[in-house]
């Protein structure tokens, strides 16, 4: 069975805000006032936390060039040998900055850069000397290689992502940094996710489901809402193109269950209204597949009503291809209630 579309959103990247705020505090350093306004990325934006793992939330993105070529002269500059781990810290944030430019860009060299930044950094931040400093350095490469990797379709890039977010696990323990443990395994779902739609394989599905899962057990909507609402529907995604996989309806409730706790956390939390009304688009497209598995009208025709009060009253905020997408889904409900009748 051919897997239907559905829609994910990210959380923020804290260790792009931690490269961003390096930078500029060199900047404070050298007497520099920086006056681009923060949370420069207007309230309306549609595309806001589902362009990726390195989009910016809370900084100007002119941001990112003076940023690349403040790290990039100090690396040019600074001798490796004297100081290695300063060296390799620099090399950390530089391969952030990189990787948000590649996904502003879509701009594979600019990725690749990354890549070599974070690698490079993990010349000198080794596990048994500076495990927290190796973490970091994995979980970077991790999330550079997954974004670059769902891009290219590059099942090796995804490979490397999945071994850098389980590095990263060894030090990111559940009892010793809940929350890194948590982000991680997140990113470690999404980039089984991603693995398994290439190997179109059901136990990297399944991987992916745990991990999520795993996700779950540390975010709480009062503290950590968007990644809450971020995982439950991510959880859901995987699921119903599992369930989709197997054929299996039951899994397809599964989905649409998780789907809706996504949804009730975004409304009760006043996440972003574009955030919510993605997981409404997912959940109708769930319904939709579910009544396809279990020819079932009553199921249809409730698919199709969400679709049409998806485009009756929020089509200004669903995104192009979403549009084309719900206007797709209840030409295919309308027609087989028809078929039905």
């Amino acid at each position: 069975m051919k897997l239907s579309n559905n829609y994910i959103f990210y959380p923020g990247n804290n260790e792009l805000v931690k490269a961003i705020e390096y930078y500029k505090g060199l900047l404070a350093d050298k007497g520099i006032i920086d006056d681009a306004p923060d949370n420069s990325i207007a309230v309306q934006d549609n595309f806001l936390y589902t362009r990726g793992n390195f989009e910016q939330q809370r900084f100007n993105t002119s941001i990112l060039e003076p940023a690349r070529e403040a790290f990039e002269s100090i690396l040019s500059e600074m001798s490796r040998q004297q100081s290695p781990l300063n060296w390799a810290a620099i090399q950390n944030s530089l391969g952030n900055i990189l990787a948000a430019l590649g996904q502003q860009r879509m701009d594979v060299a600019l990725y690749e850069k990354a890549i070599t930044a974070f690698n490079l950094a993990l010349e000198e931040f080794k596990q048994q000397d500076s495990p927290l400093n190796w973490a970091t350095a994995q979980y970077n490469l991790g999330t550079a290689a997954q974004a670059l990797g769902r891009q290219q379709d590059d099942s090796k890039l995804l490979k490397i992502s999945i071994d850098a977010y389980t590095n990263t696990l060894l030090e990111w323990t559940q009892d010793q940094a809940p929350e890194l443990w948590a982000t991680t395994m997140f990113q470690l779902g999404t980039s089984f996710y991603a693995h398994g739609k290439l190997l179109k394989g059901n136990r990297t599905f399944q991987k992916s489901v745990v991990a999520f899962k795993n996700a779950l057990v540390r975010f709480d909507a009062d503290n950590y809402a968007l990644a809450l609402s971020a995982t439950h529907n991510s959880r859901g995604v995987v699921l119903q193109h599992l369930a989709e996989s197997e054929e299996n309806s039951a899994r397809m409730e599964e989905a649409i269950r998780s789907y809706e706790i996504a949804l009730l956390v975004a409304q009760e939390q006043q996440l972003p209204i574009h955030l919510a009304v993605m997981i409404k688009v997912n959940i109708a497209t769930a319904r939709g597949v579910l009544a396809e598995l279990t020819n079932d009208s009553a199921i249809a025709e409730e698919s199709a009503d969400d679709f049409e009060l998806i485009l009756e009253l929020f089509s200004s905020v669903l995104q192009p291809l979403c549009l084309k997408h719900c206007e797709a889904q209840l030409i295919r409900m309308t027609s087989l209630l028809n078929t039905a009748a």
